[in-house]
């Protein structure tokens, strides 16, 4: 009888575990933009839910995926020629200005990557080995402007090119690639499911005014290093379906 009493209140207390575990995860993921898992997509990249938020000059950016955010990342292939990107992006409408591009550039993207065949962090050591140069396989932040790019496929998007010899306006923390990338270095947040990452503004109010979307995605670096740098080759999801940018932050 003991034995049994024991057994009901240890699934007891499983059961309202269970429930206050549940409870903080619906809390945490109410709003934003909402996805239904699809088994098709790997559970990592399986984006459930999407949402920016902001609190004083500090802007969000949260996703959630029906496995573990976070765990996949591409294999090394040794070169930096056609090597693979793996990405948890913020397709935003905040003009590329605010963070140092030029007015207008292009879609201003918040990205959190993995690359382990080239490192474009120059100022960050990221894995804590002295070295600034090898730790491009660990999860770190970007911000790129995308744009349409008919080079990168029919309907495909990459990351804006900086053709030779033009000098346009870049953030201070552009990592000497010929791209519209920098690398701020905010560093993102796994937990289980959910990844966030957390960037200070001037003002935050340019980005509770903008929409966004969510998307998981595959880049490829051109083969032949030049333009286009780097494209969009496999959109694993949108969190809207048809990358509308329908979010509203705070909301």
């Amino acid at each position: 009888m003991k034995q049994k009493t024991m057994t009901i209140l240890a699934a007891a207390a499983l059961a309202l575990g269970s429930a206050a575990v549940g409870a903080h995860d619906a809390a945490k993921h109410a709003g934003g933009i909402q996805a239904k898992p699809n088994k098709a997509v790997k559970a990592d990249f399986d984006i459930v839910h999407a949402k920016v938020t902001t609190d004083k000059n500090v802007v969000t950016f949260h996703m959630a995926v029906s496995g573990k955010a976070g765990k996949s990342r591409p294999a090394k292939t040794g070169k930096l020629a056609g090597s693979n990107v793996f990405s948890y992006v913020w397709p935003t409408t905040i003009d590329p200005y605010e963070v140092g591009f030029e007015r207008g550039a292009g879609i201003l993207a918040m990205a959190l990557t993995s690359h382990p065949d080239f490192d474009d962090t120059p100022l960050y050591d990221e894995n804590g080995d002295g070295k600034l140069d090898n730790d491009g396989d660990l999860w770190h932040s970007h911000w790129v402007v995308l744009k349409p790019n008919e080079a990168c496929g029919p309907g495909a998007l990459g990351v804006v090119d900086i053709p030779e010899g033009a000098k346009p306006r870049l953030p201070k923390t552009w990592p000497g690639f010929p791209i519209l990338l920098d690398s701020p270095g905010w560093d993102p947040t796994f937990k289980g499911e959910t990844v966030e990452v957390r960037v200070p503004f001037d003002d935050a109010g340019v980005a509770a005014a903008a929409k966004f979307d969510g998307v998981t995605a595959g880049l490829r670096v051109n083969a032949s290093v030049h333009a286009p740098l780097l494209c969009v080759v496999d959109v694993f999801k949108v969190a809207s379906g048809d990358l509308s940018l329908p979010g509203k932050p705070n909301q």
